[in-house]
């Protein structure tokens, strides 16, 4: 008994922990305190991946969703569109991280990842050798995206990992 009540805790720690980060998050400009785009971090098959489901103009405005992509990534092979494209992947819970990686899609260069939730904000940390750079993404609601626009059902998400040259 005391067996299966330990793997039933072990489960349940795996899914809340997983559950912590995954949800729509809004990355802000540093500059301008304007939002620049909104990334739905999501979980197939025990790993976590963080797509973009909208990109902003410079005024903070969504200008292209998921639904309708106009703006390319030059840095990945075939220039995706940027809304929907996983930035984020094969996110790994390590205890009090995930670890994965990320691409900056404007440069095409890959990098380690580290990805934790502290003070209710998601913070996401990319790293090259000994160097890193941390960015905060903030949680949304409603009020932050058009009254047209639906939620994308990140359950059907299936990711699709970016080719850089």
């Amino acid at each position: 008994m005391s067996k299966k009540l330990t793997a039933l805790f072990i489960l349940l720690g795996t899914i809340l922990s997983a559950n912590e980060i995954c949800g729509v998050w809004k990355s802000v400009n540093e500059d301008t305190d304007k939002a620049q785009c909104y990334v739905a971090v999501y979980e197939y098959q025990g790993k976590c991946y963080g797509r973009i489901i909208a990109t902003c103009n410079s005024e903070g405005v969504i200008d292209d969703t998921i639904y309708e992509p106009k703006g390319r990534a030059p840095g990945i092979v075939g220039k995706p569109y940027y809304a929907g494209l996983d930035l984020i992947w094969d996110l790994k819970d390590r205890g009090e991280r995930y670890k994965g990686k990320i691409v900056d899609p404007e440069r095409g260069s890959i990098y380690n990842a580290q990805v934790w939730v502290e003070d209710d904000n998601l913070i996401v940390r990319g790293e090259l050798l000994f160097f890193g750079r941390n960015v905060t993404w903030y949680p949304t609601s409603k009020a932050d995206f058009p009254k047209t626009f639906k939620m994308p059902n990140v359950k059907k998400f299936v990711p699709v990992i970016p080719e850089v040259d």
